[in-house]
């Protein structure tokens, strides 16, 4: 059977928990995989508490650029594991214990250095929609269907996920899928503010792909630079530009990007 594309020549990193993959490429796109199809990809304790070791491993990485989170198997995630879920939630201080460690992995994902784009095909239901929501950006499957459910479970959802969903695709949205949790489809996501690009399956990954490899050869500079502008509320930006503002004096990028337009040619960041 063929390697999937976005893990094709790929190298593994070690992962430290079963049912998630890491890949490197020599061409500066990382690859983060949830790999548990017989049970939809569905996040275990063991990934949750070892997603933020591989994303810094990930982001120390020498030549990544960017990252692409993906599932195996035609499933992005189908969200936390219930039967998990089902016992931790027998003891309240477990259930506290299990949600820190669910929103620590989540903002390790949004705090990743580089671009990141989540891959969605299938179910990103529940914490996969967590995940991808974490994500910088989000190219799904006309057919995928999304969705974030708490309210079918009597799980209160928290904080940070539910502020950062409502910071996505506003305020009355982020309540008409918490309150509902209904799944929408990939076509409706788009309208929703779930998704950037949408397109049929077959051509999602080699899409999103080419996206990834398009934003290595841009400034990494720049794109850092609003990648902390935007991580703060608004009356923060300025402060959080600065000292990115200062470096882009002093630094090659601005140089390099000029000569590159005048030039004709692509710039060499």
């Amino acid at each position: 059977m063929d390697q999937p594309l976005l893990t094709r020549d790929r190298s593994a990193l070690p992962a430290h928990a079963e049912g998630l993959h890491a890949y490197v490429g020599e061409d500066g796109v990382a690859v983060l995989e949830f790999a548990r199809p017989h049970r939809r990809n569905a996040v275990t304790l063991e990934i949750w508490q070892a997603l933020p070791k591989v994303l810094l491993r990930l982001a120390e990485r020498p030549g990544v650029r960017a990252l692409l989170v993906t599932g195996a198997g035609g499933t992005f995630s189908a969200g936390a594991d219930i039967a998990e879920l089902a016992e931790v939630y027998g003891d309240p201080e477990r259930a506290d214990a299990y949600h820190a460690v669910n929103v620590a992995a989540e903002e390790a994902l949004a705090a990743f250095p580089h671009p990141t784009v989540a891959v969605v095909q299938g179910a990103c239901v529940g914490g996969g929609c967590q995940l991808a929501v974490a994500c910088d950006l989000r190219f799904v499957a006309e057919d995928a269907r999304l969705g974030i459910t708490p309210a079918k479970l009597g799980v209160v959802y928290p904080a940070v996920p539910t502020v950062r969903l409502a910071r996505l695709v506003g305020p009355a949205r982020a309540k008409y899928l918490l309150f509902s949790g209904e799944l929408v489809t990939g076509r409706d996501a788009l309208p929703l503010g779930l998704a950037e690009r949408v397109l049929p399956g077959a051509e999602l990954d080699a899409a999103a792909l080419e996206f990834a490899r398009l934003l290595t050869r841009r400034s990494a500079q720049t794109i850092g630079a609003v990648k902390a502008a935007l991580a703060v509320p608004a009356e923060r930006a300025a402060q959080a530009l600065a000292p990115w503002e200062r470096r882009s004096r002093e630094t090659s990028d601005v140089s390099e990007g000029l000569a590159a337009f005048l030039e004709g040619r692509p710039a060499r960041f």
